[in-house]
């Protein structure tokens, strides 16, 4: 049984509700509810130890970004991300992130820079050891660098929340032999690229980088 641990303080109502919301999203994002699956409140405040209502304002939630939806007389059934769904975020990464490292070659901060050279040497280290849990969250942490280095909010918005949204999608394909490999060079590229300066390389080599994880993800995805 999972509980949900909440703070004390004027945040409490708010952080609760928070925490359940990105507790279910996660569990759902991540294979645990499957499209179909029933979810009902009694259930999830028994497995969280919450009450009724941050369980019903997560729902709601949940709702206005599409991961279930509440059917009459059946109840809220998970709705999750479809392979489509998949797809169509690989094609709008590869539209969009190509300018966030674009303007992160124009905007970058020197202590970003730092944090960028540190994220990738981590991710060598681990590339060698070839330790996919360290390498997925500092995958995750290298864009996140180049997301918040780009200035730009709206970006880091969508970018972060697609990113989260293709989290499995993302760690099946980057188990794939010769992956993890691939990605390190392609980060080095792209980072080089940011380094410099080089607005039109930067982006260059982030929608290729973006389209060469959409091709690993289709093949995966038929295997």
């Amino acid at each position: 049984m999972v509980k949900i641990e909440h703070d004390e303080g004027e945040s409490y109502s708010r952080s609760l509700r928070e925490k359940v919301f990105y507790h279910i999203q996660n569990d759902i994002l991540n294979g645990v509810y499957q499209p179909g699956d029933s979810l009902t409140e009694k259930k999830l405040c028994d497995e969280l130890g919450v009450s009724r209502t941050p369980v019903r304002e997560a729902i709601r939630q949940l709702e206005l970004v599409e991961l279930v939806r509440s059917i009459p007389n059946k109840g809220v059934i998970v709705t999750g991300i479809s392979a489509k769904d998949i797809e169509e975020i690989y094609v709008i990464r590869m539209m969009i992130e190509g300018l966030a490292s674009r303007w992160a070659a124009e905007n970058i901060t020197p202590e970003e820079a730092q944090e960028l050279k540190e994220a990738l040497e981590l991710e060598e280290f681990y590339t060698i050891k070839n330790d996919t849990e360290h390498l997925l969250r500092l995958d995750s942490r290298f864009h996140d660098i180049l997301f918040k280095a780009s200035k730009s909010k709206p970006l880091i918005h969508i970018l972060s929340t697609f990113h989260h949204h293709i989290q499995r999608a993302r760690n099946a394909s980057f188990g794939s032999p010769g992956r993890a490999k691939k990605v390190l060079e392609e980060h080095k590229a792209i980072y080089e690229a940011v380094i410099a300066g080089d607005a039109d390389r930067a982006e260059k080599m982030t929608k290729e980088h973006v389209k060469n994880a959409s091709i690993m993800y289709k093949r995966v995805f038929k295997e």
